[in-house]
C-alpha cells in the first residue's frame, strides 16, 4: 500500500492496521470509482421506488445477480421514460460505495430501453426529425372512404398477417376486390421494396385505400418499418395509408406518418372494410322505406286523380256556373258601388246630429246671461249697501271717540313743547317748562310760572 493510503498512519506495534468503518468504506468506494469508469449495465428492473425528493431508487438483476441502483433528481428527470417492475433496461452508471451501510451501488446517469440502444435513439431522431417537418400533423390525415370499391395490401405473400387481413375481408365485405402489392417485410434494404409497392399502389389508383402490415417482433423486426424512405412513401401517397403492424403496443414510424394507425394487421382489415351484413341491413332497410315511400306517392296521386275527375265537368254546366259568378260578381259590384254613398250619408246624418247637439242655443243663453246681470246687480247693491252702513257705524263710533268732542266738553290737552308728548303726571310739570294747551277752539303756548302738585282722585 502506498504512502497515501488511509491504512499507513494507524499501523501498530506489530504492524496491522486499525481503521474505522467509515475510512475503510471511503477507501473502498475511492478505489472502485478509479478502477470501474462509465460502463452500460443491462438488467431487469426490481423494487422500483420513486422518492418524495424525486430520486429513483431500484435494483437491477438477472438470472445469477443482482445491484442497487439509484438515479438522481438531477439526471432521473431527463430521462424518456420511467422504468416498471420487470422492464428489461440498460443503465450507464458509476460503481459506487454507499458507505453509511457498506453496500455497493450503481450511481445511474442515463437509462435505455434493453435490446433498443442505437436502434431506439435512432427511432427518436428520425421520429423528432419527421414530425418537425410537418409529416405527422393531423391536419394532412385523411379519412377513409365508407365504401371502398378496392382494397390494397402491402405486405409479403408469405406473412401470417396476410392471411388474417384476407380472411377478415372475405368474412365481412366478400364483394370487395383485394389486391396485394407484394414486398418483404423483414431483411435488409426491405424499407426501399416496401416504399416502392406502396408508390407503384398510389400511381396506379386501382385501390380506395391501401394496408401496409405485418405481423409482431422485435424491434429489429419491424425496423423495416421505422424508415425514412418508407415513411415518406406513406406520406405521399395519392390513396388513404393503413398501418397495421405489431402487435398493439408496437409503434412505428409508418405509424405516425399513415393516415389511421391499426393496433393489428387484422384491426387494420377491419377499418377499412364495412361489414357484409350490416351492409345487406341497411340495404334492406333502405328499400322497405322507399317502397313505403312509392306506396305512399302511389296513394297520394291516386287520390289527386279523384280530386281532379270531381273538378272536371262539361263546357256547357261550366258556362252556367261562370254566368251565374258573373251575375254575383255583377250584384256585388253594383252593391258595392252603392255602399260607399250609403256610408257617406249615415256619417253626414251623424255629424250633422252631433252638430246640432253642440250648437250653442243663443236665446237660453241670453236669458241666462240677463238673470245672471240681475244675480250681480242685486248683489252689487247689497253689498254697496252693507259697506255703506258699516262706515256709517264706524263714523258714529269715531265721533264719539273724537278727541275733538272731549275738548268740547271742557277738556283740554296739555302737551310738552319740546318733545310734543302728552302731559299725564304733576311730576312732569316744571317750572319754567313750556307747554303747548290745545283746546276745543284752538290752541295756545304757555309757560309755568309754579307748579303745585296734589293728589286727588276726580273731579
Amino acid at each position: 500500500m502506498n504512502s497515501e493510503s488511509p491504512f499507513s498512519s494507524s499501523a501498530g506495534a506489530g504492524g496491522d492496521a486499525v481503521v474505522p468503518v467509515s475510512v475503510l468504506n471511503r477507501a473502498i468506494g475511492t478505489m472502485l470509482e478509479r478502477s470501474f469508469p462509465l460502463v452500460w449495465v443491462s438488467g431487469e428492473v426490481s423494487n422500483f421506488t420513486r422518492a418524495a425528493s424525486g430520486h429513483w431508487y431500484f435494483s437491477i438483476k438477472d438470472a445469477q445477480a443482482q445491484m442497487r441502483c439509484v438515479m438522481f433528481r438531477g439526471r432521473a428527470q431527463y430521462a424518456e421514460f420511467t422504468p416498471r417492475e420487470g422492464d428489461k433496461i440498460e443503465v450507464r452508471a458509476l460503481v459506487t460505495m454507499y458507505e453509511p451501510r457498506g453496500e455497493l451501488q450503481l450511481n445511474v446517469e442515463a437509462v435505455r430501453r434493453t435490446g433498443q440502444g442505437r436502434l431506439y435513439e435512432a427511432f427518436l431522431r428520425l421520429k423528432a426529425q419527421l414530425e418537425s417537418e410537418g409529416l405527422f400533423d393531423a391536419g394532412r390525415k385523411r379519412a377513409l372512404p365508407a365504401h371502398p370499391r378496392a382494397i390494397g395490401i402491402v405486405t409479403s405473400l408469405q406473412a401470417a398477417a396476410l392471411r388474417d387481413v384476407l380472411t377478415t375481408l372475405a368474412r365481412r365485405a366478400p364483394h370487395i376486390p383485394v389486391i396485394v402489392y407484394p414486398a418483404p417485410v423483414q431483411g435488409a434494404g426491405v424499407s426501399a421494396k416496401l416504399a416502392a409497392m406502396v408508390e407503384t399502389a398510389s400511381r396506379r389508383g386501382e385501390v380506395d385505400v391501401l394496408i401496409v402490415c405485418r405481423g409482431g417482433g422485435s424491434i429489429e423486426d419491424l425496423w423495416a418499418f421505422n424508415e425514412e424512405v418508407l415513411a415518406r412513401a406513406i406520406a405521399a401517397s395519392e390513396v388513404p395509408v393503413v398501418s397495421g403492424v405489431g402487435h398493439e403496443t408496437d409503434f412505428t414510424i409508418a405509424d405516425f406518418a399513415a393516415d389511421v394507425r391499426a393496433p393489428t394487421p387484422t384491426g387494420a382489415a377491419e377499418l377499412v372494410s364495412p361489414q357484409r351484413v350490416l351492409l345487406l341491413r341497411e340495404l334492406d332497410h333502405r328499400h322497405a322505406t322507399l317502397a313505403r315511400g312509392f306506396g305512399r306517392m302511389m296513394e297520394r296521386r291516386a287520390q289527386q286523380l279523384d280530386w281532379l275527375a270531381r273538378r272536371l265537368v262539361s263546357p256547357a254546366e261550366r258556362l252556367a256556373r261562370q254566368r251565374t259568378h258573373l251575375q254575383q260578381l255583377s250584384v256585388r259590384l253594383a252593391s258595392a258601388g252603392a255602399r260607399p254613398v250609403r256610408d257617406a250619408r249615415g256619417r253626414f246624418a251623424l255629424v250633422q246630429m252631433r252638430w246640432q247637439r253642440c250648437r250653442p242655443d243663443l236665446s237660453l243663453h241670453r236669458s241666462q246671461v240677463s238673470g245672471l246681470s240681475e244675480r250681480l246687480e242685486r248683489a252689487l247693491l247689497r253689498q254697496h249697501e252693507r259697506h255703506l252702513a258699516r262706515v256709517e257705524t264706524l263714523a258714529a263710533r269715531l265721533e264719539v271717540l273724537s278727541p275733538q268732542r272731549t275738548l268740547e266738553r271742557g277738556y283740554a290737552a296739555l302737551l310738552d313743547a319740546q318733545n310734543g308728548r302728552a302731559v299725564r303726571a304733576p311730576s312732569a310739570l316744571k317750572p319754567g317748562r313750556r307747554m303747548t294747551v290745545h283746546l276745543a277752539e284752538g290752541s295756545a303756548d304757555i309757560a309755568l310760572s309754579d307748579v303745585q302738585p296734589r293728589l286727588t282722585d276726580g273731579f
